[in-house]
């Protein structure tokens, strides 16, 4: 896929287009939970573009001017800035249409899951503390994680594990993209330098702090206004 400067629009495009239209499904009525989705996302983003920034200040990353349109906000690409509205919207849209559709498979497991990713991550953590992707990435997803189980006392681990797996799915398609042209250039000193297919291994933790803090946060505020 080479569409040129609007290579990175297109990818955001792509990937809002058919959760957007598919809201509408009677079954799953996504545009309904949007009181509660649009504030999870804005809080996300909130955390996440600051930490862009200061990540893309630090060199772990940069973007190819040949695949953007050259509009920046901050030193951020416009195309990244919108990547923390279509991404959510189309991650916790997968996540609703599981709970709709699947049974939750995975509820005896997914205090166990969470606790042994938990382990993993910071166990990778300590070996490349001089990799900074890594050495932000790894710690804060676990942290989160704990956070999660705080929060939500409902065992909802177990959607959140096998929506997170789906995900990844799409995940790869289009972080394939953006890796492979590249879209998204990453600093070879800054990551451990496993990559699945053209995807730096670190991308896959960075997508499961993005998902997870967004289920939390949407769940959380539909658990409040169920309450009230």
């Amino acid at each position: 896929m080479d569409l040129g400067h609007y290579t990175y629009l297109a990818l955001n495009i792509a990937t809002l287009f058919f959760p957007l239209i598919l809201s509408f499904d009677k079954k799953v009525a996504f545009y309904k939970m949007w009181g509660t989705l649009i504030p999870a996302i804005l809080i996300t983003a909130a955390v996440f573009i600051p930490w862009d920034m200061w990540k893309t200040s630090l060199g772990v990353w940069s973007f190819n001017p040949d695949y953007i349109l050259g509009i920046f906000i901050g030193n951020l690409p416009i195309e990244e800035w919108l990547f923390f509205i279509t991404v959510p919207y189309a991650i916790l849209f997968v996540y609703e249409c599981l709970k709709a559709y699947t049974p939750d498979i995975l509820q005896p497991f997914g205090k166990k899951i969470s606790k042994g990713v938990f382990v993993v991550l910071l166990f990778i953590t300590v070996f490349f503390t001089d990799r900074t992707y890594t050495v932000i990435t790894f710690p804060f997803a676990a942290l989160f994680l704990v956070v999660h189980h705080l929060w939500l006392k409902n065992n909802i681990a177990g959607r959140f594990w096998v929506a997170y797996l789906v995900h990844l799915i799409p995940f790869f398609l289009v972080n394939g993209i953006l890796t492979s042209l590249p879209v998204v250039m990453y600093n070879p000193s800054e990551y451990i330098g496993l990559r699945i297919m053209s995807v730096p291994v670190e991308d896959s933790v960075y997508s499961l702090l993005l998902f997870l803090m967004n289920v939390t946060l949407h769940e959380g505020f539909m658990q409040r206004k169920k309450a009230h």
